[in-house]
């Protein structure tokens, strides 16, 4: 009798592992594919933007970061930069580019810029409260990354691609807003009223709809 319990017993010790890889195989596969379906979903709303009156019109609001940052929050800050990759890849393939690229470089650094560090609060506080603190903090840390690249990278790029003078760009910010004079100005009073906006709006709609999403996406992983 010993010896047989032994054995089964070897037998359970065994099988564990197995268990083990296949569950980590099974969630490994469920959230691939949660994050092709969230990026997906991004892509689409990337469909829907809208253009703001204090910004010129390559500047146009969307709301394409709240899957981002339900993906990121449910699966970690890594995901959620996946998520924005998805989404833009998916959309150069269907939409193309009508910023040779610029824009969606952009779309994506800011995009990342906003849902990795609320996602990183959120592991540290994974409470009402720690989410609020982290999109708070996401939206901060998304204008000021969004002031800077604009200003010496995105900006300058567009202006390359296109042979204009930075200056032009300037002059359709000063068409909506007069006291737009200077790449300073333009990004203060265009880009980062800009960000804020989409930033507080992406987390308003994140923090009502959060809890009702989270369950369906956490299925299956526990």
């Amino acid at each position: 009798m010993s010896r047989e319990k032994e054995r089964k017993n070897e037998y359970r010790c065994n099988d564990k592992p197995k268990n083990n890889n296949e569950r980590k195989k099974r969630i490994s596969t469920k959230i691939i594919a949660q994050i092709g379906v969230l990026g997906a979903i991004a892509m689409v709303l990337m469909l829907f933007d809208i253009p703001l009156p204090f910004a010129p019109t390559f500047y146009k609001i969307d709301f394409s970061e709240v899957p981002v940052l339900i993906g990121a929050f449910t699966m970690g800050p890594v995901a959620g930069a996946l998520i924005e990759l998805v989404k833009i890849l998916l959309n150069l393939l269907i939409r193309g580019t009508s910023t040779a690229g610029v824009g969606d470089l952009g779309n994506f650094l800011i995009g990342c810029a906003m849902c990795i560090p609320a996602s990183l609060i959120y592991q540290k506080l994974h409470s009402r409260k720690g989410a609020i603190i982290g999109m708070v903090t996401g939206t901060v840390f998304m204008t000021i990354v969004g002031c800077f690249i604009n200003a010496y990278l995105l900006l300058p790029a567009y202006a390359a691609a296109f042979h204009m003078p930075i200056d032009a760009l300037v002059a359709m910010g000063t068409a909506v807003n007069s006291h737009i004079n200077s790449l300073l100005t333009f990004v203060l009073l265009s880009v980062a009223p800009f960000n804020l906006l989409k930033g507080f709006l992406v987390s308003l709609i994140v923090f009502l709809i959060y809890k009702k999403i989270s369950p369906i996406l956490q299925m299956g992983r526990e």
